[in-house]
């Protein structure tokens, strides 16, 4: 591509006005050019007087004076994507203007941590995302010593956003009072940053209370954003640092104590990763938000068959379906994003949380299991999927009160024993009373030949009488209750039965949509 004279003052007039609009220190305004398979950067103007040439062409992948000043610099980028002499995955709108110049900032990603402690680390990370053409904001959430690295968004700004004062919390000398408020002033910061538009992407690093400080910060932000944790903590249960989000956490190995041969090339990764998910986040469309009403379904492997024959015909009838994995931390998300008021039903067909929270399973999901639906008004069809087990982890865990048990090794890493008639009675008794305490329509759907692929008719956990009892104590406990029970000579797992169950939360939702209707 031959640059005239013309386009050359047009390109020194739009960068003129964009350095001086913006306070950049340094700008420069260049072209991606494709030469054979690589790509070469060629600076138009604006070039630091390192260069002993005002125009030279220079290997995208080299660290150069341009390259350095330009990303320190926080360099605005000026061209129309339209423009491009060849199209390239890479050329991200870099090109001269025609129909005027087009603003494109680089994306910007929060590096949020305790500046006190791991200030070096942080200044690591926030140069080799400078050098990846990354904007940053340092934000100081330490409270015990003076920051290692000057931060954007300094302490005081973070401990005055949760109504605290910084200094106070520091004389005071309570870490845990200091890491709790810390926390709360972060997870509004970021959330501002957000909501004004300057925010594509949270990276974190430390041990136990860095982990609590940013991934509060991070729950904050909505579902799809990007959120990088780099933990020592992450090789453990890392549920209450999760919580219903999409927060990825990544171990650290070592501890968080200096750039050395281990920690270096794994908080390399961790910043590379996170600017290319924030570089993809910014240039993303919004996703449409579709005009399918929503429906949550829980699901585990053990009910699989049954839930998705359910979707199958929901997604037929015109739904939209999540489906949530039963392992605890799925059915917070469900109860979160129901909630919320996500969704137009509930198709509640796996209820072995409740189980494991009952007797002492690894994967409960809190006492506050299958009750959202029912507080947010939504129509649920329910049944007791899977509740002819408690799930643990490897066999080796198991504790020895249960060895006695039915145990069955489901897979390496999950063990399960049968639920007892005892259990099941109990189980029968806390479904019932959340569903009689549901403020929208539900149904109950009773399987009669089983709950699971363990439990189908030949499978280890098959036993009609302590099912039974499930079935008899659920009956008595809804007899006179708006809940419907509805039974099913079949097994939970069978086709027909999930598209019964499917059938059923249409019927309900139709009829929740039609009222509404006519009291409009």
């Amino acid at each position: 591509m031959v640059v005239t004279a013309p386009a050359r003052e047009l390109l020194d007039q739009v960068l003129a006005e964009v350095v001086r609009e913006t306070g950049a220190r340094v700008g420069a305004v260049f072209l991606l050019m494709p030469e054979g398979r690589a790509l070469g950067l060629e600076v138009i103007t604006g070039a630091p007087r390192e260069l002993s040439m005002p125009w030279s062409r220079l290997p995208m992948e080299r660290s150069t004076p341009v390259a350095d000043a330009v990303r320190e610099g926080r360099t605005i980028r000026v061209g129309s994507r339209d423009d491009c002499c060849v199209p390239c995955p890479r050329h991200e709108a870099l090109s001269l203007p025609a129909r005027g110049p087009t603003l494109v900032s680089m994306p910007v990603v929060a590096l949020l941590g305790t500046l006190d402690t791991k200030g070096t680390e942080y200044g690591w990370l926030r140069d080799r995302l400078l050098r990846a053409a990354v904007e940053v904001v340092l934000i100081d959430a330490g409270v015990a010593g003076e920051p290692l690295v000057t931060p954007d968004i300094p302490r005081s700004v973070v401990a005055s956003a949760a109504g605290a004062d910084a200094e106070r919390l520091r004389r005071a000398g309570d870490r845990g009072t200091a890491v709790t408020v810390m926390a709360e002033g972060a997870a509004r910061v970021v959330r501002r940053l957000h909501d004004e538009g300057r925010l594509h992407g949270v990276l974190a690093v430390g041990g136990s209370g860095g982990t609590s400080i940013a991934t509060r910060a991070m729950r904050e932000l909505p579902l799809g954003v990007p959120k990088l944790m780099v933990s020592s903590m992450a090789a453990g249960d890392v549920s209450p640092y999760v919580g219903s989000t999409d927060i990825a956490m990544m171990y650290s190995v070592v501890d968080i104590a200096g750039v050395n041969r281990v920690s270096a090339p794994i908080l390399a990764n961790a910043a590379d990763a996170i600017a290319g998910m924030a570089r993809g986040f910014a240039g993303a469309p919004a996703a449409p938000a579709g005009d399918r009403p929503l429906v949550a379904a829980s699901m585990a492997g053990v009910t699989t068959p049954g839930v998705d024959a359910a979707r199958a015909r929901l997604t037929e009838l015109g739904y939209e379906v999540l489906v949530f994995h039963s392992v605890g931390s799925g059915g917070r998300s469900l109860e979160s994003l129901a909630g919320e008021g996500m969704f137009s039903g509930v198709l509640d067909l796996t209820l072995s949380e409740l189980a494991d929270e009952l007797v002492g399973g690894a994967f409960g999901a809190g006492p506050d299991r299958l009750r959202a639906a029912g507080r947010a008004g939504l129509p649920q069809v329910v049944s007791p999927g899977a509740l002819d087990m408690v799930k643990f982890g490897p066999l080796g865990s198991l504790p020895d009160r249960f060895r006695a048990r039915h145990v069955h090794v489901h897979n390496p890493s999950v063990t399960v024993i049968r639920t007892s008639a005892a259990e099941c009675a109990e189980l029968g008794r806390q479904v019932a009373a959340k569903l009689r305490a549901a403020t929208g329509p539900a149904t109950l759907l009773l399987p009669l030949r089983g709950l699971s692929t363990l439990g189908a008719p030949g499978g280890p956990y098959h036993d009609r009488a302590v099912d039974g009892v499930l079935f008899h104590t659920l009956r008595e406990e809804l007899r006179g209750s708006r809940v419907e029970v509805a039974e099913y000579d079949t097994h939970l797992n069978d086709p027909a039965f999930g598209r019964a169950a499917a059938d059923r939360l249409h019927a309900l939702v139709s009829s929740v949509h039609a009222t509404a209707r006519t009291t409009r």
